[in-house]
């Protein structure tokens, strides 16, 4: 072992130099067993280490090969149920519609027999009538009278065709809890994002309060006397539409209700009236206007003033919009769990813009 200046000095083998405070001895072997001590501490690392690299290490790797293959038969597996399910299921929905093109296809060619034996009746009737007229005098006429009447009688008899729903496909034998909730699931994953829906601040009422970024608004039970009465503006219902409309596409939006116990979310034609406390300017109380609409535990679908109750068991916290255009379809759904809450399927006469009403608090658009 060789030492220099300052542990000679240390060891008391060197003169402290001029001017400075000669350190506290220490013994060369307290030194010495300093250092056997921290080596005896890194061989005990060391063996520690090589017992986790040649024991726990393979021990892991053997867990994570166990837990990944245990991992894939269960996705494997999962994936195999729902894929089963989604066949059976297209299966039932095909022949429901098969079922369904079928009686609506013998109920048309059961009134196509039927209307052609009427008019093959009112034709002979109306042949034999032209023939009296042609060929009978007038005694003759008043003669054949009792005749005449029940040809006529009978002719009378065959009324005019009635529109009648038996004769048309019947689109609700495709309605389907499970395939509505797959699609969905499908389609929220694979939209790039959200609509950027914002208030036209010319149609809010003046009962509401709209926020700077034109997403928020906030119930005033008195009346703001800075609106402008403009033609577009609401004049007495908390309404509000936003300022673009949809014509086509899908299209899916969020709403943030918690706060608010009385509120409306849906969608409006852009002929929906503006003025008046009547039912036409009412969401959800005339043709112009579908929403989902809450007032304290109660919830309902509202359109053209029949009100349809949901059994919600909680109170959603986001409300999620979704709609469809191609299949004419407007959904419902809460975002936090991907719960749909409500669907209606009806053709929508014009583009829509999404339309809200909120009588308590506040409800925003989530960006």
């Amino acid at each position: 072992m060789v030492l220099d200046s300052t542990g000679l000095a240390h060891a008391g083998l060197l003169p402290p130099r001029p001017g400075l405070e000669a350190p506290p001895l220490v013994h060369p072997s307290g030194f010495l067993n300093k250092i056997v001590d921290q080596c005896e501490r890194l061989q005990l690392q060391s063996a520690s280490i090589t017992k986790y690299v040649a024991e726990v290490l393979p021990g892991k790797n053997q867990r994570a090969v166990s837990t990944a293959s245990a991992a894939r038969e269960l996705v494997i597996q999962r994936l195999g149920v729902v894929r089963s399910l989604c066949e059976s299921e297209e299966q039932r929905l095909l022949e429901q519609v098969h079922g369904e093109e079928e009686r609506a296809h013998q109920s048309i060619l059961t009134q196509r027999v039927h209307w052609t034996e009427a008019l093959q009746k009112l034709d002979t009737i109306r042949t034999s009538l032209v023939d009296m007229l042609t060929h009978l005098d007038d005694l003759q006429l008043i003669q054949k009278e009792q005749e005449i009447f029940e040809r006529t009688e009978e002719a009378e008899g065959i009324l005019d065709p009635q529109e009648s729903d038996k004769l048309n496909f019947n689109e609700k034998c495709i309605r389907s809890p499970l395939l509505t909730q797959l699609w969905l699931t499908a389609v929220l994953g694979s939209l790039s994002g959200m609509e950027d829906v914002r208030i036209d601040e010319r149609t809010v009422s003046p009962l509401l309060q709209l926020s700077d970024d034109r997403r928020t608004l906030t119930f005033n039970a008195k009346k703001s006397k800075a609106c402008a009465d403009v033609p577009e503006r609401f004049d007495h219902w908390p309404n509000a539409l936003a300022a673009t409309s949809f014509q086509a596409g899908l299209h899916t939006w969020l709403v943030h209700v918690q706060n608010s116990c009385a509120y409306k979310v849906g969608v409006a034609l852009g002929q929906l009236p503006r003025k008046g406390s009547g039912s036409d300017s009412r969401l959800g109380h005339n043709t112009f206007s579908w929403v989902f609409s809450r007032y304290d535990q109660e919830f309902c679908f509202s359109h053209d003033g029949q009100h349809e109750p949901l059994g919600l068991l909680r109170c959603p916290s986001q409300l999620g919009v979704l709609l469809d255009l191609q299949a004419q379809e407007l959904l419902f759904y809460e975002p936090a769990s991907g719960t749909v809450l409500h669907t209606h399927h009806a053709p929508f006469p014009g583009p829509l813009f999404p339309v809200f009403a909120v009588a308590d608090q506040t409800i925003s658009i989530v960006r």
